[in-house]
């Protein structure tokens, strides 16, 4: 199988994540983040992460993926039932976390912004989303004070340092893609029932953190 994706989109981690924890062999394609051509080739648009199954066919969506893979080897891992509190938080940290995030992505060393053209590329469509680059750096004393208030209280719902509900559920396919784009921001600190958490699911579905 092959799995078409970038190395710092969210979507993409999640499902990366399914086949380190069920160690099961993938080839990782790394697109560039300003290659129109090749997705819309495999599902009409630009969008990732895309799997090119055994049987040939692609699919798109990262839960869709994920829950393929998980029948896979007829051994679900994702057996754990999701919390609302984590739901909550995750909904409530996401409403200003990429206006922090997405400018230090995009001075970062991914695969995918290795060439000026897909750097700029980046930089132009994300300003259109969440505005100019360094008008955002203004706030981010405000951004790392906030989610360094969050991720004390997320260290509280976390219940066990390999699954945040006592067994992997999709909680877990949610929160670690967003503390792995964390490890970005130098400034930010973690509890340490975060930290834990953060490292043990990195080790256990073998995507490294980026420092």
């Amino acid at each position: 199988m092959k799995l078409y994706i970038y190395t710092h989109c969210p979507f993409c981690i999640k499902t990366r994540m399914i086949f380190g924890l069920k160690n099961i062999a993938v080839n990782l394609i790394v697109l560039m983040n300003n290659d129109e051509i090749t997705p819309k080739k495999m599902i009409n648009k630009k969008m990732v992460p895309i799997l090119m199954r055994e049987d040939n066919r692609y699919m798109s969506e990262s839960l869709d993926i994920i829950k393929y893979v998980d029948t896979l080897n007829q051994t679900p891992v994702i057996i754990g039932k999701t919390n609302p509190e984590i739901h909550y938080w995750l909904n409530h940290v996401n409403k200003y976390i990429y206006h922090l995030l997405i400018p230090h992505i995009a001075i970062a060393p991914f695969i995918e912004l290795s060439t000026p053209e897909a750097r700029n590329y980046f930089k132009i469509k994300k300003e259109k989303s969440y505005g100019n680059f360094e008008s955002l750096t203004k706030d981010f004393p405000k951004f790392i004070n906030n989610i360094n208030d969050d991720l004390q209280q997320l260290a509280v719902l976390i219940s066990k340092s390999d699954s945040a509900n006592s067994q992997l559920s999709l909680d877990d396919f949610h929160l670690f893609p967003l503390l792995y784009l964390l490890s970005l921001v130098r400034q930010i600190k973690y509890p340490t029932q975060v930290s834990h958490y953060r490292d043990d699911i990195s080790k256990k579905s073998k995507i490294p953190l980026i420092f």
